[in-house]
């Protein structure tokens, strides 16, 4: 049984494409199976977090989060959340495990050097280049193109991380063009699971890749908020634990602070607002599912942390740069050259304006993942160089 302000099956607003009801699953559990059976789905297990995918190199290693893995996390937290608010953990799912389909090659590294790129053609973002696969590029099913998602799975998509103000990506704007998505007011409640599902996935997991990599170690974290007393509690609990041990035991702990300091925050607020509907949650002032002002503040201090350790290390730093020569160098190959895409790409890049080549240079490049993109800049764009 669900809360009132859950999203009611019953209530969805439907699909674009009508479709006749599954006799044995709600509407947003059909959206999730289709989110898990689609391309892009599949191609986030060779996309990356923060470390590239490159064999022979001692940072790099088959524990590190890819997309896929950092997706999965955050379906997890998100139906737990859901679950503990009595919100429905079918559209929390659907949401969390689409929230970074759109995501290109190289983590955010490749989402900036692709914004770059596409500036004079309508900007770039990761959200919106989700919405345009999952209504539009997954071209699988003989009734339409896309997945054809409830309202419900396209509005989480499209604003879980809160309200949307213009201009808008040419992406979100096509597809709310064709439906309107309701930009500036607030997610559904179990969409702002999905968002701070992610947060609490990748504050965990960085902190562990990064210790894996050899960036910082145990002691580094000692002096920071939230991590270091979990480090501090475990070693009073259990002295002398060998080091992964150890560094599991406190680092879940980390994990569940987060968890349930967010489902209390939301029980208060919950208790406190007292809303009817999903419709009244979308309507409140501000995100309901949310971390508490204290621990956002440590949080902060962490980010911080893994900002100048982590993402700004200088190894790291040295693999943004070629990351971002490699995709600098196909965007521009591809477009001047659209013989060189796919045959099934090339008669459309062919026939349109600039702008549209542009847009499905874009959906191509993005498309594809860390391996794939390297081993083309290295066949198209390196092959003069050996002769």
């Amino acid at each position: 049984m669900t809360a009132p302000y859950a999203c009611q099956p019953e209530d969805s607003r439907g699909r674009l494409h009508p479709e006749s009801l599954s006799s044995f699953r709600s509407p947003w559990q059909r959206d999730r199976d289709r989110i898990i059976h689609s391309s892009a789905f599949r191609r986030l297990k060779h996309k990356t977090q923060v470390f590239v995918e490159q064999e022979g190199d001692a940072y790099r290693g088959d524990y590190f989060r890819t997309r896929l893995t950092h997706t999965i996390e955050v379906a997890q937290v998100a139906r737990t959340i859901a679950g503990a608010l009595d919100l429905n953990t079918d559209l929390a799912e659907a949401v969390a495990l689409a929230h970074d389909l759109g995501h290109p090659p190289f983590g955010h590294t490749g989402e900036d050097a692709l914004a770059a790129l596409m500036e004079p053609y309508g900007g770039f973002d990761h959200n919106a280049q989700a919405l345009r696969i999952v209504t539009g590029l997954e071209r699988h099913y003989a009734d339409f193109d896309g997945l054809n998602l409830t309202w419900e799975s396209l509005e989480g998509i499209a604003k879980h991380n809160g309200p949307v103000a213009p201009p808008y990506p040419y992406a979100l704007s096509e597809v709310n063009a064709q439906w309107n998505l309701e930009l500036s007011s607030n997610a559904s409640a179990e969409a702002q699971v999905a968002a701070v599902a992610d947060d609490i996935a990748y504050n965990h997991h960085d902190i562990h890749d990064g210790l894996r990599a050899g960036l910082f170690s145990e002691a580094d974290l000692a002096d920071l908020p939230v991590v270091g007393p979990a480090f501090a509690q475990v070693d009073r609990l259990h002295p002398g634990l060998d080091t992964s041990r150890r560094r599991h035991e406190a680092l879940r702990r980390v994990f569940g602070i987060m968890v349930e300091d967010v489902i209390a925050v939301a029980q208060n607020r919950l208790t406190s607002l007292q809303p009817r509907s999903a419709d009244d949650i979308r309507g409140m002032d501000g995100a309901i599912i949310r971390f508490s002002k204290p621990l956002y503040q440590n949080l902060k201090a962490i980010k911080s942390f893994l900002f100048t350790r982590m993402y700004r290390a200088p190894s790291v730093v040295d693999e943004r740069k070629l990351v971002t020569h490699m995709l600098n160098d196909l965007f521009p190959l591809f477009m001047s050259n659209p013989e060189l895409l796919p045959q099934d790409w090339r008669a459309e890049a062919m026939a349109g304006t600039e702008t549209e080549r542009a847009r499905l240079v874009l959906d191509y490049v993005a498309g594809m993942t860390d391996r794939f993109a390297m081993a083309e800049w290295e066949r198209l764009c390196q092959s003069d160089l050996r002769g």
